[in-house]
């Protein structure tokens, strides 16, 4: 419940940065302006330390929140604060993606669909996997170069090395965590990096460090980002009139029906509860 977007309806003695009428979204890390994480900004998470934006009404710090660009909607401004802002972060912010380079994307969830399309919108190639034929069939719609289905290719990291003319991919997206980053250092090039993101397939497990000591990869830990990029990817979206990947939108009334569909696995990109009408 950390991601939302609405209207600016009243603002408060001293504001200054935004007016009513204004469309925002808010920030997820209320505290993080710019410049690098620390301690302080940990304890600012929207739906963490503090109330998230499953409401009619929120109250946050005018430096909490960003415009969003004029051409999307509400429903697809409030799937950039944490998703969308995670893969820019990484590929972009931290990753420095280049034309030309590769991206290996795992599964189709938020931050796969939008790492998919920051790396075509920077002239990047992607490869992407997933267990569902349908859901590979759309990434390529997205733009996707590659895909690989993981169910029937078991050793997709082998596969990935293939895809890549036998040398592994620039950047791995890495969302599934100890269940996957061992597959990911082996699909990595030699001074590839891997941004580790999610944990979709638990914290448990042992991982190596030769793989990343032998191939001098860089492996990025990505917990969403700043203000500052926020910013950043907005201009970056504007500008090129990018759109979100919505699955669905549910209705305040259906929010533990859109949490189980989410859980499910069923979606590809994001999925949206829409509070008012």
């Amino acid at each position: 419940m950390s991601d939302g977007a609405g209207e600016v309806v009243a603002v408060g003695e001293g504001v200054t940065r935004v007016k009513v009428g204004d469309r925002v979204a808010g920030t997820f890390f209320q505290n993080w302006i710019s410049g690098k994480i620390d301690r302080s900004v940990m304890s600012s998470d929207l739906g963490g330390s503090i109330d998230g934006v499953l409401a009619e009404y929120v109250v946050l710090n005018q430096d909490g929140v960003v415009l969003i660009p004029e051409h999307l909607s509400y429903a697809e401004g409030a799937t950039l604060p944490c998703a969308a802002v995670t893969a820019w972060h990484a590929l972009v912010t931290k990753g420095n993606l280049q034309a030309g380079e590769t991206v290996l994307v795992l599964g189709t969830g938020g931050v796969s669909v939008f790492a998919t399309q920051f790396a075509k919108l920077h002239g990047a190639k992607v490869i992407a996997t997933s267990s569902s034929d349908r859901k590979l069939e759309q990434m390529r719609e997205l733009g996707a170069d590659m895909t690989i289905n993981y169910k029937t290719t078991p050793d997709w990291e082998k596969q990935v090395y293939e895809l890549s003319d036998r040398v592994g991919v620039d950047h791995v997206v890495e969302v599934g965590g100890a269940g996957t980053l061992a597959k990911s250092l082996q699909a990595v090039r030699y001074g590839g990096r891997v941004h580790l993101i999610g944990v979709l397939s638990g914290f448990g497990g042992e991982i190596s460090p030769m793989p990343i000591l032998f191939k001098s990869v860089t492996v990025n830990g990505i917990y969403v980002g700043s203000k500052e990029m926020f910013e950043a990817m907005n201009q970056a979206i504007a500008k090129a009139q990018l759109k979100p990947v919505i699955d669905r939108i549910f209705p305040l009334a259906e929010a533990t029906q859109a949490y189980e569909y989410l859980k499910s696995g069923s979606h590809l990109g994001k999925v949206v509860i829409q509070v008012s009408q």
